[in-house]
């Protein structure tokens, strides 16, 4: 089963194919070890495709393998794989990578990251390493981007649990990792903030 037939699976599916996977970009490649999954139409509620097809979501309806790259904060750019079947809205957020290639490249556009298991730890930061931003929307990941590993990672490595800073279905265990890996952000469940009155 090639890494595309495995996108246009369940959601969960694909999140977990995804991870040990390879993405080049901006003359930097990372191995993912941390991705979350986000379906579609009215079942989820943390994914952007909750209330139906916008012009922002659009590309999440299809077909599986597009990027969907969304700023975020009014200063990130975070990116998604988009899965499942056609004109079904999901996707998989990229999380989390170790920079295996262009190591100095990636250093130079973090600065800040202390350690280099920092360069791409966090959706963010992971895209600021690779120098992924809103051109990237809708580009084909797996023609020449995104590359298959060689062998996936066995499931007796990957572990799961709740998404990161979403405010619906917060404990949906759908965050996948590599176990152990120190690329692998730190979990925060979301804290809704108190408004003043």
């Amino acid at each position: 089963m090639t890494l595309l037939d495995r996108l246009r699976g369940p959601v969960e599916d694909a999140a977990r194919a995804l991870l040990g996977c390879r993405l080049t970009a901006g003359g930097v490649t990372v191995r993912l070890t941390e991705v979350e999954a986000y379906s579609g139409t009215g079942e989820d509620p943390a994914s952007h495709a909750h209330r139906g097809r916008t012009p922002r979501n659009a590309i999440m309806f299809g077909p599986a393998g597009y990027a969907y790259v969304y700023f975020t904060y009014g200063m990130h750019y975070c990116m998604n794989v988009v899965c499942g079947a056609d004109g079904t809205a999901s996707a998989v957020l990229l999380r989390a990578a170790e920079v295996v290639g262009g190591i100095d490249t990636a250093r130079s556009r973090r600065p800040a990251a202390r350690r280099d298991a920092d360069l791409a730890r966090g959706p963010a930061r992971l895209c600021s390493a690779l120098a992924i931003d809103s051109t990237f929307y809708g580009t084909y990941l797996l023609g020449g981007h995104l590359v298959e590993p060689a062998e996936p990672e066995p499931p007796s490595r990957i572990a799961s649990g709740p998404r990161v800073g979403v405010t619906g279905a917060h404990d949906k265990p759908w965050r996948f990792w590599l176990e152990g890996d120190p690329t692998v952000s730190e979990y925060r469940r979301h804290v809704p903030r108190s408004r003043k009155v």
